[in-house]
Parts: structure tokens; C-alpha cells; sequence
């Protein structure tokens, strides 16, 4: 593998440099007396990745809802579209049969509804490919149909959409030149392809082994025909000045072959066939045909579902929860069913690759041993093999359960909305339950006792504990620590304590000055297999091994004002606005880490241990500590909740320019009162919980506290 290649992956257009350019007039204020340069700072950042910012891949779908759909600008403004974009987007999410929500990430020759890597080729499997893909970075060496044998189809030309072969007769078949390859290297096979004629057409792949050297039933799986006029993608704009139109194509069938599920895939694979299953002749033109790893990730499903709900509690748009309701309730089954969540109370992966197990391990003699297609990423952090009893995918389930009981609890509270119910809801209570039995069993499995934060377990039951502090702010971020366990993490994270044979401690952990460091033991054999030379990048200039990102200190800020208090959070917030000052004056992130010594940025297939801009969309959180930490401030569907937690420096806070449901309001928060300005829609009624002892006041007549 080429080990320029990044350890993040995102859509090639995404990956924008950013420049700080002067903030709109209505963007959102920031407002604490005595305090302003900070509070423009802060602003200054919001605006800097809120401008690029948009839909993404699904794996963003929370991060950037929560960050995203809040502001308000005026009608005429691009931005002002930000809703509809999302509205489109998530209900453009393609979820397959079984209820998997593609990853939809730009094409490569790996897994179609997965991440673009591992490819094939580095897993040991075979293919061909008639044209590429058009992504730099993931093509593959390009061949022609010399070799093939063909039976009642007549090849002819390679064209601009591949190769055009002509079916004369009924059961047509292709066939690449033999091969010798591991069955366990290519758990899927992947025909890109265009087809016509094959309307009633059952097509099926056969295989033959050294063990079973001849074609039969036994070694055969089938599939669907592919779309006469292709397949029409979707993507959506990006940055503020884009159509509010999502740009769409026209693309081949991507056809994904679970053979890996077939009993007689097993062995030393020797040759493949393709049967059309057709009755008269017809026409197909083959874009690419080849194994596949299995890239998809555990985490797109709750990731689509929370924001999901999170656009219907910002917006309050009954028609979008009624269209999709449907589908996010199918997101939350293929959850319970595929990772056995019933059961075993956590996400339990065993999709080949994702067992939990290291693809890079050390023998007792000192040797490196290489265990190819084993630790293969299942979320974000994609060089890491959270799998088997998967710790970061469970805590995102359970948070996702509670989201949806929730959400099925107003539905049953609101029988005006008309929101489909019938087999496919849930029991509110129900889903309260599983959640609460998932932390149970999560608290205790996870849990190193020796280090007192959490890590995760593969399928051996093998407990693999670096530091994740990612993983440890997160389960206190969603409530899945339990208040000991939480002070524990704090305690670690801040500097408090050292962990024995941390790499990092005490202040070090902060050493790159916006946020903790993603992990604080050196990890040089915990990878997906094809990142067999950790060793060679320096302790901290890689992402996930000792490096840090910028969006994820929004965790940490939130953990910190949960268990450490406001005044805590402040300083850590006051820290990072320093640093982003001084980042600014030098000319931006990439003038200021020019020089080494600073650090070293990632972003556009070059590796470092800094995320920060380009791919790293989530740096957008930050900002959002004002909102839903110091204001306390939490959308719902009658309304929202405001709890205040503000520093004892700060007299009060005012954020403005927020959009709720169809109200676009100023909140002010001081220790004793909330007072909400603004304009609403008319017929709008919102309801404000809020602390006992705390008054509201509003001149917005819909705004009444709640009972």
C-alpha cells in the first residue's frame, strides 16, 4: 500500500483548504461581557468550517446536523439552504435489502457500499478492470479481455463504459483466465456492469477450488440483474455557494456478492465463471469484476439515525419523519440483527476483518507478523480495528436506542402528527430497557480495571486498551460511563494520574494545544494489516497514534463541563481560542504548521498527526460547547430545554441567530433568567423546560415555559 495514502477518507471534492474569510452579518453571535475578543474568535472559527461545511458521507450525519442546522441567515443566502440540503440528503441515504445504510464514500476497488480501502490488491485478490474508477488513489492496473472465454456471447469492443459483450443465446457465461488466490482473501465479489435484456434473468457466479476443481450448484451464488440504464448517484453541493441542486450521475449497477456467506467458498479459489441466467440474448457491458474486502462500516446506521432525529428536532418537519420514520426504524433493526445486539447487549461484528483482532502483531521471538485481511476499520478511525465486541459502536448504539424511544415516545404523545405506527415501531419502554441492559454489560466489559478507562475487545476476548481518548470522552458524552468511571477518565485525561506505560501523561496529553491527544500509549500493533510499518512514523505525527484532531475537543470540552465543571471547560475553551488566534495571525493552519516542530497536518492523501482542516469536517463541534454546554440548549420536538451551566467569570451569555422550528431567536442566560428575542412563525407554540427557580421572559409570544 502506498503509505502516502491518507488515514482518513473522503469524497475528493470535500477535501477544500480552508481560508478564514470575514463572517456574514447574520451568521451566530457569541456574547459574554468582558470577554469579546474570545467570543469573536470563537465566531471566527464557526464560520471558518460552517462554510464548507454541508451532507456528507453518512458517517458525519450527527456531527454535522447538530453543527449545521441551527443557524440562521438571511432568506436570500445560500447558506439559507442548509435545511433542504440535509432534508435531501438524508432521504436520499441508500439503505440495501437487508437495512445497511451504504456508506456512499467516493468509489474505489474495494467493498461498493463500504470504505474505498482495503483494495483488493493489497488483500491478496484478484481482478479485472476494463476502465478505472477516476479517483486518484484507488485505480487499479487496467487489462483487456484477452483470455476470457465466452459461451453463447460474442465480445466486442472496450468502450467508454467498458466491455461491451453480446449475449446470442439463452444461459450465456464469461470466464477470466484462471487464477490462484486464498478464499478468505475475498470474502465479496463486485461486478460493475450495464445490462439490457435480462429483465427475467437469474445470474449467478460459480467458482471452482484445487479441492473441487469442477463447476457445480454447490460453489454458486446468485444475484440480481443489472439496471438497463444504469444507476443514478447523488451527491450533494459543497460550501455556501454551491446549487442548492445536488449534482447528480448516471453510473454502472456496483453489484456486491456476499460469497463469503456460501458453504463451498472456501479453499484455493481457481477460476470464476459469470452465468447471465438468460432466456433470449441481450447485451452487458463489464466495467470491473473482482474480490473485495469487506469495508463496511458498523457505525452508518446510528449515525444516519441520529440525524435523522436531530433534523426533525431543529426543524419540526412532520412530512420529512413521516417519509422516513420507516427507514430509521429499519436502520435500528439491521442494528439489533446483524451485531446480535439482542443478545450479547453490545455490537457484535463478525463481518470478515472486523473481528477486533490486530492485522500487525509481534511473535515471541521479537518478529513482525503480518495477518493479512484481519483488523480492517469499522468506523471513523480507520486504521484502528474496533470490531468483534465493538466499544465505540456500541456506545454510539446506545445512545442511537435512547434517541429513537424518545422519539417514538412523542410520536405516541402527538397521534396528530400521523406518523405511521403499526409492526415496524417501537416500545418506547422497550427500547429504555435494551439501552440501559447495553451500558450494563458495556460498563463492565469494557472497563480496565488496571488503567481505569475503557477500551475494546475482539472476538478472543483480548482487551485493547491505548488511550483512546476519543473512545473515554465519548462514553461520558452519551451517559454510557458511570459517574465513578467518568471521574476515573477525567482524572486520566487531565493529567490527574498516570497510567503506567502511557506514552503520554500530565500535561503532555495536551501537547498539541486544541484538544488531547487521540491516544496516550504508543501503538505500534494494533492496525488493519496493511499498515504493517507503524514503527516508523515518530510517536505523534500520525492521527491515531499519538496525533490529535480538532473536532473531537468538543467531547472533551463537553466531558470536562460535565464532571469538572464550567470553569474548568472555560479555561480548556479559552486555550484552544489562543491557539487559534495564534494560528490565524500566522496565515492559517497550514502557514502555522509549516514548520515542523509545530506538528505535522493530514488532509488530501498526505499523512500527519494533525486533523484539522480538509477532510476533517468535523472540526465544526467546537463552536458548539457554546450552545449545547455553557447555554445548555437542546432542541425537542414541542420545543426545547435550556439548562445553563455558565463559568463563574462570565455575567451572562447571549447566542443569536438561532432557528428553531420556524422561530429564529436571541437567547440570553444569566444564573437566574432566560430571555428569549426573537421573530416565530405564525401558529407556532413552543415549549421551554428550564431549571426550577429560573424565569423566563420573551417577547416572542410563542416561547411559554413547560409545566
Amino acid at each position: 500500500m502506498d503509505k502516502k495514502l491518507p488515514f482518513l477518507w473522503l469524497l475528493t471534492l470535500a477535501c477544500l483548504p480552508l481560508q478564514a474569510g470575514r463572517e456574514p452579518a447574520d451568521f451566530p453571535r457569541f456574547a459574554v461581557r468582558g470577554f469579546e475578543r474570545e467570543m469573536a474568535a470563537l465566531r471566527k472559527l464557526f464560520w471558518l468550517h460552517y462554510e464548507p461545511a454541508g451532507p456528507l458521507a453518512p458517517l458525519w450525519d450527527e456531527w454535522m446536523t447538530l453543527s449545521t442546522l441551527w443557524p440562521a441567515c438571511m432568506p436570500d443566502s445560500a447558506l439559507a439552504a442548509m435545511r433542504e440540503r440535509w432534508r435531501t440528503a438524508l432521504m436520499d441515504r441508500i439503505i440495501n435489502a437487508e437495512g445497511y445504510v451504504h456508506t456512499q464514500q467516493h468509489d474505489g476497488p474495494a467493498h461498493a457500499e463500504g470504505w474505498p480501502f482495503p483494495r483488493w490488491m493489497e488483500a491478496g485478490g484478484i481482478g479485472w478492470h476494463f476502465r478505472g474508477t477516476g479517483v486518484p488513489g484507488y485505480e487499479a492496473p487496467l487489462v483487456t479481455p484477452e483470455g476470457w472465454t465466452l459461451q453463447q456471447a460474442k465480445a466486442d469492443s472496450v468502450n467508454d463504459k467498458g466491455w461491451l459483450i453480446h449475449l446470442t443465446g439463452p444461459h450465456a457465461s464469461v470466464q477470466p483466465p484462471s487464477f490462484s488466490i486464498d478464499a478468505a482473501s475475498a470474502p465479496w465479489l463486485r461486478l460493475n456492469w450495464w445490462a439490457s435484456g435480462l429483465t427475467d434473468a437469474n445470474p449467478y457466479v460459480e467458482w471452482t477450488t484445487v479441492e473441487q476443481p469442477d463447476y457445480g450448484p454447490e460453489r454458486r451464488a446468485y444475484f440480481s440483474p443489472a439496471e438497463s440504464d444504469g444507476r443514478l448517484l447523488s451527491s450533494p453541493p459543497m460550501g455556501p455557494h454551491s446549487t442548492r441542486q445536488f449534482k447528480a450521475q448516471v453510473v454502472e449497477t456496483r453489484t456486491m456478492i456476499p460469497v463469503h456467506r456460501v458453504p463451498g467458498w472456501k479453499g484455493t479459489l481457481t477460476s470464476l465463471r459469470i452465468c447471465f441466467g438468460n432466456s433470449s440474448t441481450g447485451q452487458v457491458v463489464i466495467k470491473s469484476f473482482h474480490t473485495a474486502c469487506d469495508t463496511r462500516h458498523t457505525v452508518n446506521n446510528t449515525a444516519f439515525l441520529r440525524g435523522c432525529i436531530s433534523y426533525f428536532l431543529w426543524t419540526r418537519d412532520l412530512d420529512f419523519l413521516r417519509r422516513q420514520i420507516g427507514r430509521m426504524r429499519t436502520a435500528l433493526r439491521f442494528m439489533m440483527n446483524e451485531f446480535q445486539t439482542r443478545s450479547r447487549n453490545c455490537v457484535y461484528t463478525t463481518w470478515p476483518g472486523h473481528e477486533g483482532r490486530s492485522g500487525v502483531t509481534w511473535d515471541q521471538t521479537g518478529a513482525k507478523v503480518i495477518r493479512r485481511n484481519q483488523g480492517i476499520g469499522s468506523n471513523y478511525w480507520d486504521l484502528l480495528p474496533f470490531g468483534g465486541e465493538d466499544a465505540l459502536a456500541t456506545i454510539y448504539y446506545y445512545d442511537a436506542v435512547l434517541d429513537l424511544a424518545g422519539l417514538e415516545e412523542q410520536i405516541l404523545r402527538h397521534p396528530q402528527w400521523c406518523v405511521p405506527g403499526g409492526a415496524e415501531a417501537f416500545d418506547p419502554s422497550d427500547l429504555r430497557n435494551h439501552a440501559q441492559q447495553v451500558k450494563q454489560y458495556g460498563g463492565r466489559r469494557f472497563w480496565n480495571e488496571k488503567t481505569g478507562r475503557f477500551g475494546t475487545v475482539d472476538l478472543d476476548g483480548v482487551l485493547h486498551d491505548y488511550g483512546f481518548t476519543f473512545l473515554n470522552n465519548e462514553a461520558i458524552y452519551y451517559d454510557f460511563a458511570s459517574s465513578q468511571q467518568a471521574e476515573s477518565i477525567r482524572s486520566w485525561i487531565s493529567g490527574r494520574r498516570t497510567v503506567a506505560g502511557d506514552a503520554s501523561s500530565g500535561a503532555d496529553i495536551y501537547h498539541w494545544r486544541f484538544g488531547p491527544r487521540s491516544t496516550t500509549r504508543r501503538n505500534i500493533d494494533y492496525y488493519y494489516w496493511a499498515w504493517s510499518n507503524p514503527e516508523r512514523i515518530p510517536w505523534g505525527y500520525q492521527v491515531q497514534d499519538g496525533g490529535a484532531v480538532l473536532g473531537f475537543s468538543y467531547h472533551d470540552l463537553m466531558a470536562r463541563l460535565l464532571i469538572e465543571g464550567p470553569d474548568d471547560a472555560w479555561q480548556r475553551l479559552k486555550e484552544i481560542i489562543r491557539w487559534f488566534e495564534e494560528t490565524q495571525a500566522a496565515g492559517g493552519y497550514r502557514a502555522f504548521y509549516k514548520d515542523p516542530k509545530n506538528g505535522t497536518m493530514q488532509g488530501s492523501n498526505v499523512a500527519g498527526g494533525l486533523g484539522l482542516d480538509k477532510e476533517f469536517f468535523e472540526s465544526i463541534l467546537v463552536p458548539q460547547v457554546m450552545l449545547y454546554g455553557f447555554l445548555g440548549f437542546q432542541p425537542t420536538a414541542d420545543g426545547c430545554a435550556i439548562h445553563p451551566r455558565l463559568p463563574k467569570e462570565w455575567p451572562a451569555v447571549t447566542i443569536t441567530s438561532i432557528r428553531l422550528h420556524g422561530c429564529v431567536v436571541d437567547i440570553t442566560a444569566d444564573g437566574k433568567s432566560i430571555r428569549v428575542k426573537g421573530v416565530s412563525a405564525p401558529g407556532e407554540r413552543l415549549l421551554v423546560n428550564l431549571p426550577p427557580g429560573v424565569r423566563l421572559t420573551s417577547d416572542s409570544a410563542p416561547f411559554v415555559r413547560a409545566e
